[in-house]
């Protein structure tokens, strides 16, 4: 019998990983009911419209649990589709809208509409799950300021707060299994081959990470590779247009989107290095599939990074201490390749981690 229904309002990226993963594991228990991963501002705003005509009315009646990301406005769609207010309702933070940085000192405050609708969801929900304590932390330390731009009277803050904390759970974001061998080739030789890959957004800092690596070539001279992967949605930075003319071809292995998960997955295996920039970052899936390909793992000493990544030697404070890192690993591929420390990603894998996936599984019991 099918009593779950599964939604997600932009299927595409992590959030299409999650539900694909949720909904192969749990069918034929499970329905699945998505939009396209396109136009994210419109999907925030207007999805539980399109979606209250989408959703089948006549399996509701089995239905028992709707499981969505919190992109769609869950008091929206229950208020529209009356005939699934008695399921256990299960909202997944991927990210929050209170943490999001300007692009610069001149864009005004972002939409409120994105935060308000998140809010909503959370109160409506039964249960709100939130992939980091950064994450959950973030959206509840940020919601009074962000509340407080109402004109008075005032919402309560308080009282809204100690009910979405009241049902919030953190729960990983789970690895789902790899589709090729990972493997990697412990007899490598060459430069080092740093990965980048990242939605090409200005909240994933290209701009730093490309300096350095300029800085890497022109001013010390180093050999590298790069394999800058990532996908971009709609208008991206100019700096990805304007840095490969300032770096000598054979020093790009790879630039753009991967065609394929197992292309992607074995351009992973190619790295050596992984650096994050990111000024916005609430788990970071793509950073984790890398380290598990065995790439060596840089990232800020802040946001969610600080939760997952315990060992020192991978974060990095201040953009000097990124290059120094990546220049003693230009000097030294064979101490990266062999002896550097790696990132456990055993917790997170859906396929051998009984934890994580038992978790999961009795959200439906």
């Amino acid at each position: 019998m099918c009593d779950i229904l599964l939604i997600e309002a932009f299927y595409d990226g992590s959030h299409r990983c999650l539900i694909d993963l949720l909904h192969r594991t749990l069918s034929p228990r499970s329905i699945l009911v998505t939009l396209p991963g396109t136009k994210w501002p419109w999907r925030a705003r207007c999805s539980a419209l399109i979606l209250a005509d989408k959703i089948p009315t006549n399996e509701t009646g089995s239905l028992k649990y709707l499981f969505t990301s919190s992109i769609v406005n869950l008091s929206e769609l229950l208020s529209l589709r009356t005939d699934l207010r008695s399921l256990k309702t299960i909202v997944y933070f991927h990210e929050n809208e209170f943490a999001y940085p300007k692009q610069n000192e001149q864009q005004e405050q972002r939409d409120f509409q994105y935060g308000y609708n998140q809010i909503l969801t959370a109160l409506v929900a039964d249960v709100c799950l939130f992939n980091s304590f950064y994450n959950l932390n973030t959206f509840l330390d940020k919601l009074g300021p962000f509340l407080n731009r109402i004109p008075a009277p005032k919402a309560n803050v308080q009282h809204i707060r100690q009910t979405i904390e009241h049902k919030s759970r953190v729960f990983y974001y789970p690895l789902d299994k790899p589709l090729i061998s990972i493997e990697r080739n412990n007899d490598k030789t060459g430069p080092l081959c740093i990965v980048w890959p990242h939605r090409w957004e200005h909240d994933k800092d290209p701009e730093m990470f490309f300096s350095v690596i300029l800085e890497l070539h022109q001013t010390y001279s180093l050999a590298f590779t790069l394999i800058i992967l990532g996908q971009s949605y709609g208008e991206q930075p100019v700096i990805f247009n304007e840095i490969r003319s300032k770096l000598p071809p054979d020093c790009v292995r790879h630039w753009g989107f991967a065609q394929s998960k197992a292309d992607y997955e074995q351009l992973l295996l190619e790295g050596d290095v992984v650096v994050s920039t990111a000024q916005h970052e609430f788990f970071g899936v793509a950073m984790l599939e890398a380290c598990r390909a065995g790439c060596v793992p840089l990232v800020p000493d802040r946001l969610a990074y600080v939760e997952l990544y315990s060992n020192e030697q991978h974060r990095y404070r201040t953009r000097t201490q990124l290059l120094n890192k990546l220049k003693n690993y230009c000097q030294q591929p064979a101490y990266v390749r062999n002896k550097a420390p790696r990132q456990d990603t055993s917790c997170f894998e859906w396929e051998t981690n009984e934890n994580i996936r038992q978790k999961y599984l009795q959200l439906f019991q």
